[in-house]
């Protein structure tokens, strides 16, 4: 599976039997969950973004894990096994509506976006489009201060080799 070996966790035997387990259970294919956390705690467990408090591999917003029953602090904790029980309980709402990668890293990263058109801005009515764009300036590629869907699929392929690329574009 691309992107395996740069799993930094102590547990990686049973982190990517864990994680083919969750993928198989959200409909979805193993190497699209190890691609977003490569992208947001380059699979590092403990990462930690200190402007905003995101922890872990996919990088819970803290109101976020404290939704799910724990705590940011506490995800920086865990190792890699144990965070994909949240990494799953967080994706869960989604099954079905994940089909590609970038769906999944949509449910991830500003599920608003989940299903709209290419030309939707990133925005909602307590974040402003500026504000995500800011925010996330990497993701703002044309750094026009804002951020559409089209331009967050650009994105996700950003710093993969071609090779990489072609095998998340895949479907099955």
């Amino acid at each position: 599976m691309i992107l395996e070996e740069r799993y930094k966790g102590k547990d990686k035997t049973i982190f990517m039997q864990n994680l083919r387990g969750v993928a198989r259970r959200l409909g979805i294919r193993p190497e699209w969950l190890l691609a977003v956390m490569w992208k947001e705690s380059r699979l590092e467990p403990g990462a930690l973004n200190g402007s905003t408090g995101a922890s872990g591999l996919i990088q819970f917003m803290p109101a976020t894990a404290s939704g799910l029953g724990t705590s940011a602090e506490a995800i920086r904790q865990m190792d890699g096994s144990e965070q994909l029980h949240y990494v799953e309980k967080y994706l869960k709402p989604y099954k079905g509506r994940m089909d590609s990668y970038e769906d999944v890293y949509l449910a991830v990263f500003f599920p608003a976006g989940l299903g709209k058109a290419d030309s939707w801005v990133l925005h909602s009515s307590a974040l402003p489009a500026s504000v995500v764009a800011a925010s996330n300036p990497a993701v703002d590629m044309d750094d026009d201060g804002q951020i559409t869907v089209a331009e967050f699929r650009r994105y996700c392929y950003s710093g993969f080799t071609d090779a990489e690329s072609a095998e998340l574009k895949k479907k099955e």
